[in-house]
């Protein structure tokens, strides 16, 4: 078993404290057949990455405001399609088990679509919360790791986060923070792993957190 003492968490959402990937793949494939896309070709990129930057890679002809729509149309679709999104076993247990001000969540997606999902998955609501509208460039940029740092009062190197695709992964890690991936989407993320937050036991005082995994 591995121990660490950080002074705060940084959770990503998706993928880590919910499984909302049937929600995900069915939007993301409609989105798909809207463009043209082979499946195939898209499949790769619908897992923490904002839906303007995935679209900006990959067609990166397509006109903005052809952008701008299907960024609205999965803002709508994802806010609303949440009747089986459910939570990560063990995320429930540790977020109550944690102290709010020890905590937060790190989204690429917005504010609606963060907080409809963690309704629907029945999670405490976090006292920080950054997301897609917090930010200028999501993951794997830096910056949503940066500001979730910032949210805490932390230095990002005394930060642990936590994330199941390898946009997170590279955003946290330019951001200084270190990272335990979560094998819900991928199996090798290139840092440490555990199946789920049950692997994880957490202890938390008026100095840190103990993290036991």
């Amino acid at each position: 078993m591995t121990q660490l003492v950080v002074q705060g968490l940084l959770f990503d959402l998706d993928g880590t404290l919910v499984d909302s990937t049937a929600s995900v793949e069915r939007n993301w494939q409609k989105l798909a057949a809207g463009i043209d896309m082979p499946w195939e070709d898209i499949a790769d990129w619908i897992h923490g990455i904002p839906v303007r930057q995935v679209l900006a890679r990959l067609r990166p002809d397509m006109d903005p405001d052809e952008i701008e729509h299907w960024h609205q149309f999965m803002f709508e679709a994802e806010s609303t399609d949440t009747g089986d999104v459910m939570p990560i076993p063990g995320a429930i247990e540790s977020l109550d088990h944690l102290p709010l001000n020890r905590w937060a969540i790190v989204t690429s997606g917005g504010v609606r679509l963060a907080t409809s999902r963690m309704r629907a998955a029945g999670l405490p609501q976090p006292k920080y919360l950054v997301t897609a509208d917090d930010v200028s460039l999501g993951k794997p940029d830096p910056a949503p790791y940066l500001m979730g740092a910032q949210k805490l009062g932390v230095p990002p190197a005394q930060c642990l986060a936590f994330e199941d695709a390898p946009a997170g992964v590279a955003s946290a890690q330019a951001a200084g923070v270190p990272v335990i991936g979560i094998a819900t989407n991928h199996r090798d993320l290139g840092v440490p792993m555990v199946r789920n937050l049950t692997e994880v036991e957490f202890s938390a005082d008026r100095l840190g957190v103990i993290v036991t995994y």
